[in-house]
């Protein structure tokens, strides 16, 4: 409790102290610089955008074709453990009766 009320007082002096502290004169803003214009360089204008090419038809039914064959494996392999399971739980109340 102790510590507790000197940590408060510490702080309450502090805050004291910076609230009597003077503020610092503030600083005008500098304006920017004026940009130099050079007559013997010209523009050079921006370069058109690229259209994006679309996937095509073609890859497009590929891959798709592709990630049905996996899940179906994907199914097809947790299937085949679900039942070896099954089967090994069978066999395991078998020998336990």
């Amino acid at each position: 409790m102790n510590k507790l009320l000197a940590t408060l007082i510490a702080a309450g002096f502090a805050a004291g102290a910076f609230a009597q502290a003077p503020a610092t004169p503030a600083v005008p803003a500098t304006p920017a610089a004026a940009a130099k214009v050079d007559a013997k360089m010209p523009a050079t204008p921006a370069t058109p955008a690229v259209a994006a090419t679309p996937a095509k038809a073609e890859a497009k039914a590929e891959m798709k074709a592709e990630m049905k064959s996996a899940k179906e494996e994907k199914k097809a392999q947790h299937k085949a453990a679900k039942k070896a399971h099954k089967v090994e739980a069978d066999k395991k109340a078998a020998e336990n009766k």
